[in-house]
């Protein structure tokens, strides 16, 4: 069922009363993995990471059957100051790629049997540029929200989102500089691997979003929609959605922790169905993710976006629940236990 919020406030109320992972399907589950053949705690995250899917799927042994892939792809006004190695029409073209089953998120899509979504967002009306106005409208952030929001199977078992936007690694910049304070030379990176003249730019241009539009101390929310794009405002949905459904969201790189940070900020709980899959190669990635407590699966050196390092752990948790829900107990294979 399709769900519509109106205004910025409207889905704030939603995030302060979401569901929580079921403690007895925890307590359950941390019983019969302390049965199976095997030292308790030899597996190690692999155990944790079952225990995680088995509170929030509200179950003793979790499944993995249904992996959800979204991508969210936008254009970013900033993008006109020379912010990225790759022109704005990139963004297009790498749409057709992924609906043409080209791109690197396909075939990872294809290995590890996940469902992929593309959703295109306006790619002909950038966001405006921030170091004149409001990225969006408040209306055009709720557009992008709701469809994020409404993009989440809730019969899935997983939930991953990836994003494609020439110039978004400014906006997730901006957005982590904006909630978590200091200058954007902290948070600027290099992105898709900009010469030192065009990452001063970057920054430059973070900072002066920062000085039009953080003066007020807005909310999380307000950030978002000033400095944000419509792919980053369309992740916020669906992790939040997820939430909501009980689905576990495995979360990607640097772009996909800025939706994150957002939330985070507005409701220090609203991530706490959320898994970090890895660790960029976007130096501002380690940071983002200390900031947002989690502790990634991964450190690859991954830098593409897309959602390919989340991707690529979907086989860490299938690893993980296999062995949980299909090991055998020590009675059941007539193996002797510890004393």
């Amino acid at each position: 069922m399709q769900h519509n919020f109106f205004t910025l406030s409207e889905y704030n109320e939603i995030l302060k009363n979401q569901p929580v992972s079921d403690e007895n399907s925890f307590i359950l589950a941390k019983k019969h993995n302390s049965q199976l053949t095997k030292p308790e705690g030899s597996l190690g995250k692999l155990e944790t990471l079952a225990l995680f899917f088995a509170g929030w799927q509200g179950v003793s042994k979790p499944k993995l059957d249904k992996v959800q892939i979204a991508i969210f792809a936008g254009n970013h006004g900033v993008a006109s100051h020379g912010v990225s190695a790759f022109p704005s029409e990139v963004t297009e073209q790498m749409v057709l790629n992924f609906k043409h089953g080209g791109a690197a998120i396909n075939q990872l899509a294809n290995v590890f049997d996940a469902k992929l979504d593309v959703y295109p967002l306006s790619l002909t009306s950038p966001t405006k540029d921030f170091t004149k106005q409001e990225a969006l409208t408040e209306d055009e952030c709720m557009e992008a929200i709701n469809i994020g929001w409404n993009s989440v199977d809730p019969e899935s078992d997983l939930f991953l989102a990836g994003e494609m936007g020439i110039a978004n690694t400014t906006s997730a910049a901006a957005i982590a500089a904006a909630l978590c304070g200091d200058y954007g030379s902290k948070w600027v990176g290099r992105g898709t691997g900009v010469t030192d003249l065009v990452l001063n730019k970057k920054i430059k241009v973070v900072n002066k979003g920062l000085s039009i539009h953080c003066l007020d101390k807005p909310s999380p929310l307000t950030i978002l929609q000033r400095l944000g794009g419509r792919e980053i405002a369309a992740m916020v949905g669906a992790i939040s959605s997820a939430r909501h459904k009980r689905i576990p969201f495995l979360l990607d790189g640097f772009i996909c922790s800025a939706a994150a940070l957002v939330l985070q900020k507005t409701q220090p709980s609203a991530i706490k169905h959320v898994i970090a899959a890895h660790q960029s190669a976007e130096n501002a990635h380690k940071l983002m993710l200390e900031e947002l407590g989690l502790e990634p699966l991964l450190s690859l050196g991954l830098r593409l976006g897309e959602g390919s390092g989340a991707a690529v752990a979907i086989g860490v948790i299938r690893a993980a629940i296999a062995c949980h829900s299909s090991m055998s107990t020590f009675s059941s294979a007539g193996v002797t236990n510890k004393e």
